[in-house]
């Protein structure tokens, strides 16, 4: 059944997930949650998400938290920066509360749906679109829908293919000439396909509701979008399809994957095309004086954001807004996140640097492969270290 297309702005519902720890970026994530971990000089994590919905014509936004909330609530504010606060346009901050049955903590992803039924009944969406709130890429979400609503189907996995000895790593998707799911893989062994779920889905709203609901009495909740909905689906004979996506999309998951993923945004030709004004990424920016090079600074190949001072030399990294590197002190192949001071003759290769991180005079921060990292306002040398 082909259902009838209404506007844009009130048939999709978007709900980021953006509860996670990322736990396996370690000191990145002691004092904020994984999606609010800046990339790109002048970005955080979400904002790919965000944007990717604001372009495609999606205009209502629930974001869902959980762990160490506070820096992502600020950053995303009223929605302003993406255009999210108008009267036919809003971005919702939904945190977990008690319920009438005790329940608090989200379990999974599917369980934070669950415990927000009553958001989404309010906003009357005919389709819901899940996404995952920590991964850097670019996606029309409504080429998406077009297919999910030409293929009649109940649920649409968002699918990338992967080289296939990665695909154990994976939940996988097994489909027909057609592009019909017909079995689902959570991390195979021997996988049968290299399609990946990228962790985006478009639902009919009614059936997953209905799902969800029924559920939550049985002694298996549905708890996980993977685990437990998607072989549920399938289990119930619904149409359930792939959608493939051929571009740039990277889970920066972990550290090595972040650093990767923002070495490769340096490069001018990167697939994300920062400068495609068709497709804009936008973020919530502080207001910063143009950054300042002095006599003594060399810089090559790298991001220089506002609110930089650069005495030193810098090859191959990302200086975010209102970093300081003096003079005598070398970055290079690295990420100096918001704040960070580095002091005189510092030398940084291969690292990433937090956010408001202090590296003392004479300081060394770098080991033969292996990508080290310093986090929010850790002191690495210099007078602090003289007692430890």
């Amino acid at each position: 059944m082909i259902f009838a297309r209404r506007q844009m702005s009130t048939e999709m519902l978007a709900m980021i997930l953006a509860g996670g720890q990322g736990t396996r970026l370690g000191k990145l994530t002691k004092e904020i949650a994984k999606p609010a971990v800046p990339f790109g000089g002048r970005y955080r994590i979400i904002d790919f998400t965000l944007s990717n919905c604001v372009n495609s014509g999606i205009k209502h936004v629930g974001v869902v938290t959980q762990y160490q909330p506070l820096a992502l609530n600020n950053h995303i504010g009223n929605g302003a920066s993406w255009g999210l606060d108008g009267i036919d346009a809003g971005v919702t901050i939904l945190h977990p509360y008690s319920s009438t049955d005790g329940e608090k903590w989200f379990e999974g992803t599917a369980h934070a749906i669950y415990q927000n039924i009553s958001y989404i009944d309010q906003m009357d969406p005919q389709y819901v679109l899940i996404l995952s709130g920590d991964h850097i890429y670019k996606m029309n979400y409504e080429a998406m829908l077009e297919e999910h609503i030409a293929n009649g189907a109940s649920l649409t996995v968002g699918v990338i293919e992967v080289p296939l000895k990665e695909a154990s790593r994976f939940g996988i998707m097994n489909t027909d000439e057609h592009d019909q799911i017909i079995e689902f893989d959570e991390k195979p062994e021997e996988p049968k396909s290299n399609l990946a779920s990228m962790g985006i889905y478009i639902f009919n709203w009614d059936s997953l509701r209905s799902v969800l609901m029924g559920s939550s009495s049985d002694e298996d909740h549905l708890l996980d979008f993977g685990k437990h909905v998607i072989p549920s689906y399938l289990e119930a004979g619904e149409k359930v399809y792939a959608y493939r996506f051929n571009g740039y999309w990277k889970d920066v998951g972990t550290i090595d994957s972040l650093w990767e993923a923002s070495m490769e945004f340096i490069q001018l030709d990167n697939e994300l095309s920062m400068r495609d004004k068709s497709w804009r990424m936008f973020s919530k920016n502080m207001i910063s004086p143009p950054h300042f090079l002095t006599e003594t600074a060399s810089v090559a190949h790298s991001l220089i954001v506002d609110g930089c001072y650069v005495a030193g030399n810098i090859e191959n990294s990302i200086l975010s807004t209102n970093v300081e590197v003096k003079s005598g002190s070398t970055v290079k192949n690295s990420v100096i996140m918001p704040g960070a001071k580095i002091g005189r003759n510092v030398w940084i290769e291969n690292a990433i640097i937090g956010e408001n991180a202090i590296i003392g005079d004479d300081a060394v921060i770098y080991k033969e492969n292996e990508i080290k990292v310093v986090g929010y306002s850790e002191v690495i040398g210099g007078k602090q270290d003289e007692n430890q």
